[in-house]
Parts: C-alpha cells; structure tokens; sequence
C-alpha cells in the first residue's frame, strides 16, 4: 500500500545549541512576563521551603507544651499566600506562551506567503500547514513552562538541599546518592523522547499531506472509488503517529515516575539511617521529621526540572522542523502599504523583450527555454502558441519572476525584471492562471482580490464585459454569495470569467492570460475576445492558447516548440510560412490542410 509522501524540507535537526538560541529568539520580546512568571513561581517555592521548618518548630514547641496557635496561624496564611502567588504565576505564564505561539504563527505564516514558487512546489502544503499547527503549539510548553520550571525547579532543589544539610549532612548524603542514581537512569530516556516526539510531528504531516491531497480532488476520488484506498492512506500515517505518540508517552511516563520512586526509595533510606540517628541520640525526633518533610518537598523541584527537560525535547523536535520552514528561501518583503498602482510609475501599455533567455528549474535538468528572443512592444495582443510542453506558461512565469532566467535576460519596459521591486513589477501587471483559481469567500471578494480599492462602479462594469452580471442576478445574496472551497459552487467556465474580471479589475499595463478561456462556451469566448480586443487597444495583452481561434486576430503570434521560439508573424503569415502553426491551424479547422 502506498503510503503519503514524506516531507521534502531540509530534515537536518538543529544542534542543541541552536535550538536554545532559537528558544531564546521566541522567548526574548516576552522576556519580563516570563520574569513576573518565575518570580511568583519562586516566591511560591519559598513557601514551601519555609513550611518543614515551621513544623520542626512546632513539634519542639509540642515537646515543651509551649503555644503553637500562633505558628498554625502563619502556616495556613503561608500556604494560602503561596497558592494565590503560584496561580497568578501561572495565568502569566499561560497568556505569555499564547503569545509566544501567535508570534510564531504570524512569522510562519508570513514567510511561508513569501516562499518562492521553486520552494512551495516541491513542498507538501500539507506538511506546511501542519508545522503551522501542530509544531507551533507545541512551543507554548517549552517556551515558557520549560524555562520557568528549569529555574524554580533548580532554585527550589538548592534551597532544599542546604535546608537538609543544615538539619544533617549525613541524612543528605543518603539522599543525593538514591536521587543522583535514579535521575542518571532517567537523563538517559530524554533523547528517546526528543526522537519520537519528532517522529510523530513528521507523522502529523503526513496526514495533512493526505488529506490536502484528498480534498484537491475530492470529485476525483469519488469518481473513481477511491474512498476506501485514500482512507487507508490517511489511517496509515496516522498509525504512525500514533504508533511514534505512544513511544513518546511511554519514555515520558519512565522519566515522569523517576522523580517520585526516586523521593520514595530516598525516604526508605533516610527512615532506615534517620530512625537509627535518633534512636542513638545523635538527631532530635523534630530534625528527623522536618528533614522527611523536606524530602518530599523534593517531589516537586525534581519534577518541575524532569518535566522541563521533557518538554524541552519536544520542544527542540518543534523548533527543529519550524527552523527548516525558515530556511526555505523566500521572496524580498513588499513594501507596505504599497498600492496597485505606485505613484509616479510609468503609466500606459508595459514592453516586453527576451534577449537569448535559456531557463531550467535546477542544475543537471533539461532546459525548458533554450535562448528564446522575442519583443513585444506597448499595447496590442501577443499570442503563444505551440504544443502541450513547448515552454509558452513559463514565458509568463519569467515575467512574473516566479522563476529567475538562467541565462539571459527578460526586460519590460526596457528594464530587466531582476532590477524591478516584486511590488512594482506584479502591481503593472494582471495574471490569469491556467485553472484560473476561485478563493473561498464571496464573488465579491474574489473579484477585488487584486484590486481591493475598486469602487461599486468599477465591479459593475467589469461584470457586464465579462457577462458575469447574470450569474450575480440568480446569486441569492448576489455579490456577497460564497462560491465555495476554490469556487466548488461555480462551474469551469464561471470560474475562468471570475479570474479574467479580477484581472480586468486591477487595470493594469500588461495583461498575462494563460488558457484563460479554455473553459467557455462559443458564445462565451467570442464576448470574451472582444472583451480582450478592446483592451489591447489600452494595454499589452500576452496569451497563451492551444484553441488557436481565440487568437487568429492577434496582432503578432509567436509559435514555440521543444523551449524555442520557432516563428513570429500574423495568423496569415504563419499559415504560409510555418508548417507547424499551419498543422496546427489546420486540426483546429481553421484552414484547409495542406
């Protein structure tokens, strides 16, 4: 059985010194929350510490018939002040890791928007989405709790260890021999803890990668009965997860029991030595009693550090595969706040010129452009044309730099796009994909989603050329109706006017169509090369076509084949010229074969 796909990012884990420092990095803007937090966590401590002490007194007070009202009194009023100091510690602590997580989030997030478009298409968005989720929550223990535990816990087990050493220092040694020895034992499950917990976040992935793979083509896979096949497929990664869950659990339980058997086995042993002390004299009952109390006052520290590191190795599992998120390579920041359309750029129809581009995704793969040389001059259409594969949507891919040229250069408006801002490039230019995506959300918002300033005016326009004004006419709620998870309440064709009236929208000098009517019906598509003819009076429209007759009147065609551009004319002159183009006119019926 197959099984998902395994995530493809950089897997190399962080060392241990680079996964504090990247903690640090998390923990630092919120560095005097986590102060507050420690320092109620500590005075909650003191408490504790002061209470063996109190009833040391209270017992030698017992033995003398002295009052003790007045030491019950401070006890309770110590225990109840520590409580009220311990539970204010903690919401703090609590908000601060809710903060520190939406910190996280928001930079991921952000990034993962600004990712390349090399980078995104060899990840899983599934794998992705889940170190969004899943990873990112996993900081709110280690974050916060983990530090603050590691400190009070460590305070707390000092301040307890010279309280016992100065009630006996032999009952001390007894002590720290049985903990030293189970806690040894113990440190050496935390790495098992760290690789399974990792193991089941790469897991937790998986399933994301399934599912998104699932519901992409959710008509697909009930088309072909594959429900039982792609649920197999899901429940095997979650098996794993599982499987790695379950690990974790069991290593964590191992180290979480550690600190009690250790106290346990420590208090049979100074019971066994303490009771021989006092029996020959040498320690008072009260000292015997108020160390055992300190002894369990133990339990706690050794658990808030067991607990520190635990959660420390699923933190470092968490950081490790969010640090590779962040290591992805990413597009330079947009200047904020910058407008579609930015003042003082250059206004009217944009050029566009490739001088002797060659273009391949990676080192030691076939060439998709092999020294292609075309211009395009202001306004006008320009159409490409030429078989499944020929390298015509990586023409526009080079336009928009989703892709850097390998060699050579590509120019609008006499200017190589690598010298262009992204802002300023993409705000000149409107781009229709080829399957032509549909957001969730209403029409509307998919229709100002490139140009979020468009007035009501502007919309009803755009939605009489597009002859989409019938469609909102029969929407119940018109312009505000959702169309569903990637326009899933739209058909094909419905969809392909939505993208063209988006792009239309944004009114800007160079209009990329990619199959951009490939879905439309005759009567469709013949609004929609008027629609197209009359913008190419104003703007420079470039469009990529396999049915040759959205673009016979274009006012040059450039024909590509194998990555090269092989002729540049008219319908006309190409007809005549080109065997290919005439091949493929004359499939098309739109001339007579030769």
């Amino acid at each position: 059985m197959n099984t998902a796909s395994a995530p493809t990012t950089d897997e190399t884990s962080l060392s241990a010194r680079e996964t504090v420092k990247a903690l640090c990095a998390y923990v630092r803007p919120h560095r005097w929350a986590v102060a507050l937090g420690l320092l109620c966590a500590l005075a909650g401590a003191a408490g504790g510490l002061l209470q063996p002490l109190a009833t040391k007194t209270l017992v030698d007070r017992l033995a003398t018939g002295e009052t003790i009202a007045g030491i019950l009194i401070a006890l309770t009023a110590l225990v109840v002040l520590g409580t009220a100091v311990e539970a204010f510690g903690a919401y703090v602590l609590e908000r601060t890791a809710e903060s520190v997580v939406l910190a996280a989030r928001r930079t991921l997030v952000g990034r993962l928007l600004r990712l390349r478009i090399a980078e995104w298409e060899r990840i899983p968005p599934g794998d992705l989405m889940s170190r969004v989720t899943s990873d990112t929550t996993l900081l709110r223990a280690v974050s916060t709790q983990a530090v603050v535990s590691a400190a009070t816990g460590a305070v707390a087990f000092v301040a307890a260890i010279v309280m016992m050493a100065f009630l006996d220092i032999v009952l001390l040694g007894v002590t720290l021999g049985v903990v030293v020895l189970v806690g040894g034992a113990a440190a050496l499950v935390m790495p098992k803890i760290a690789r399974a917990t990792e193991r089941s976040q790469e897991a937790v992935g998986e399933i994301s990668i399934a599912l998104e793979r699932v519901f992409g083509a959710f008509r697909t896979v009930k088309a072909s009965g594959a429900e039982e096949r792609e649920t197999a497929r899901v429940e095997a990664a979650a098996r794993r997860a599982w499987r790695h869950g379950v690990k974790s659990a069991k290593w964590e339980s191992v180290a979480g029991s550690a600190d009690e058997l250790a106290v346990q086995l420590a208090f049979l042993a100074v019971l066994a030595v303490g009771g021989a002390r006092v029996a020959s004299g040498e320690i008072p009952v009260s000292t015997l009693i108020a160390f055992l109390l300190y002894l369990f006052y133990l339990i706690e520290p050794v658990s808030k550090l067991v607990d520190a590191v635990s959660h420390y190795q699923e933190g470092a599992a968490a950081i490790s595969r969010i640090a590779q998120v962040e290591r992805l390579s990413t597009e330079p920041t947009r200047q904020q706040g910058a407008l579609p359309r930015q003042r003082g750029a250059v206004s009217g129809p944009a050029s566009v010129r490739f001088e002797d581009v060659s273009f391949r995704y990676r080192p030691g793969q076939s060439y998709i452009h092999q020294q292609v040389s075309f211009e395009v001059p202001g306004a006008g259409m320009t159409a490409f044309v030429g078989p499944s594969g020929a390298g015509k949507s990586t023409v526009f891919a080079l336009v928009e730099r989703f892709y850097e040229a390998t060699s050579g250069r590509v120019l609008v408006d006499g200017k190589d796009v690598r010298d262009w801002s992204l802002s300023e490039l993409r705000s000149a230019i409107g781009y229709v994909e080829q399957d032509a995506p549909v957001l969730a959300g209403t029409l509307r918002e998919n229709l100002v989603f490139a140009a979020p300033r468009a007035t009501d005016d502007d919309i009803r326009d755009v939605l009489a050329r597009t002859k989409l004004d019938t469609l909102v006419e029969r929407l119940p709620h018109g312009l505000d109706t959702p169309v569903g998870h990637r326009g899933s309440k739209l058909s094909g064709g419905e969809r392909q006017r939505i993208a063209i009236a988006r792009a239309l929208l944004r009114r800007s000098r160079l209009l990329l169509l990619d199959e951009a009517t490939s879905q439309l019906d005759a009567v469709n598509e013949l609004a929609l090369r008027d629609v197209v003819a009359e913008v190419a009076r104003e703007t420079t429209v470039l469009v990529v076509a396999h049915r040759l007759s959205t673009v016979t009147g274009a006012d040059r065609i450039v024909v590509m084949d194998a990555g090269r551009v092989r002729a540049v004319g008219t319908h006309g002159e190409l007809v005549a010229q080109d065997q290919l183009y005439a091949q493929l006119a004359a499939t098309q019926l739109l001339t007579p074969s030769r």
